[in-house]
């Protein structure tokens, strides 16, 4: 890995640790030194991706990261000694693309960290159509940008992966870990819950635009993008 990781976290220890392991794999590391002024180390370093500690000196790093999306998508990995299932739902929430909990395995940090640069950067060369487009909905997949309705359409990349997966197969529905396979490169790891909050921000984003009831639930089995508004009607 070349890549540039910003390491927000307080535990001086943690951080060393860390940052002397992602160094090791070839990556340049800022460390947050100063709590106060996260986003002053995310706009000097440009870091390709932050881990994120939960827990911080005056403002906690749910709210750094909220700050963090006001104007960028950088992926940014939540790190907490806290792994209940509603912490790892929120971290989702607020704008997180992963989370592991303490104490962790800095070789298994390391693979998160590979796997989501990847996903993130490598936004594949499409084998067949460059884009999607279903409804009022158009996916450009190497430029990685959306419009709905004819207005561009500011996504993050959760929700447009979430978009990506449906719009392959309109009208067939699309079990949830095959949503999560395309999300996070698994199915085993991430709380069923976590993928249910991201349907829910990406329906109600897709609202914002004027397209309501995009995608249908079906029960116990995933979800699915009908193929005209006909079907959506009841």
């Amino acid at each position: 890995m070349h890549n540039r990781i910003l390491i927000t976290e307080d535990d001086p220890v943690i951080a060393k640790q860390t940052a002397e392991h992602l160094k090791s794999w070839g990556c340049e590391v800022c460390c947050t030194e100063d709590f106060n002024d996260v986003l002053g180390d995310v706009r000097n370093f440009q870091p390709d991706l932050v881990l994120m500690d939960i827990s911080l000196p005056f403002f906690n790093g749910y709210h750094w990261c909220q700050e963090i999306r006001k104007f960028s998508n950088i992926p940014v990995i939540f790190i907490s000694s806290y792994s209940e299932n509603m912490n790892i739902v929120m971290a989702m929430n607020m704008g997180g693309d992963d989370f592991i909990a303490k104490p962790f395995d800095l070789n298994v940090l390391t693979a998160k960290i590979q796997a989501l640069l990847r996903r993130t950067y490598d936004f594949s060369m499409p084998s067949e159509s460059e884009t999607l487009s279903v409804r009022g909905v158009t996916l450009d997949l190497r430029g990685a940008s959306a419009e709905i309705l004819g207005q561009k359409a500011d996504l993050t990349k959760n929700e447009f992966r979430i978009l990506e997966a449906l719009m392959k197969t309109p009208g067939k529905v699309v079990n949830r870990d095959q949503i999560m396979m395309a999300l996070w490169g698994t199915d085993s790891f991430i709380d069923d819950n976590t993928l249910t909050v991201n349907v829910t921000r990406l329906r109600k984003k897709l609202a914002s635009y004027g397209l309501k009831d995009f995608i249908k639930t079906k029960k116990g089995l995933g979800y699915v993008i009908p193929e005209n508004d006909a079907s959506e009607k009841k």
